[in-house]
């Protein structure tokens, strides 16, 4: 008698081959979503940059000056309590609070500026320190 047996199912070999398919797919698609998603964040804490200027410019327009380094960026959206004093402030200058970058962090406001005459804002990018390179690299209002 013979017997007939009929499995169904993939043989080890076969398991190994796909998974290395996959493996090496994974390997070239993961990176580019990552750097995708780093360009997105540094566009983001540029658009957020630009949007601050316009609300400082305003806030100068009515007062005669851009707010100091003490008193912040937190002037565009509070009237400030210290000198000089605000007395056409006509804020909030924001829609929204005082956005944070897109890694976390703070911008840092300092007025008058460094390099610009008014005012500089910057953001640390992703590793939140002065200076570095590629995606760790700042971004600020007086380049580009």
């Amino acid at each position: 008698m013979r017997r007939i047996t009929s499995e169904k199912g993939f043989t080890l070999v076969e398991l190994l081959v796909v998974m290395i398919i996959l493996a090496a797919l994974a390997a070239v698609i993961v990176p580019r979503m990552f750097s995708r998603a780093e360009q997105g964040r540094r566009a983001k804490a540029i658009s957020d940059i630009k949007s601050l200027e316009t609300a400082i410019d305003m806030y100068a327009a009515d007062n005669g000056a851009a707010p100091t380094t003490e008193q912040g960026l937190q002037a565009l959206v509070e009237q400030p309590t210290t000198s000089p004093e605000a007395k056409n402030w006509n804020g909030p200058y924001l829609k929204k609070q005082l956005p944070q970058d897109p890694w976390g962090g703070e911008y840092i406001y300092v007025s008058p500026g460094e390099h610009n005459v008014d005012y500089d804002i910057v953001s640390y990018g992703r590793d939140n320190r002065e200076g570095g390179e590629g995606a760790d690299a700042d971004i600020a209002n007086w380049e580009g």
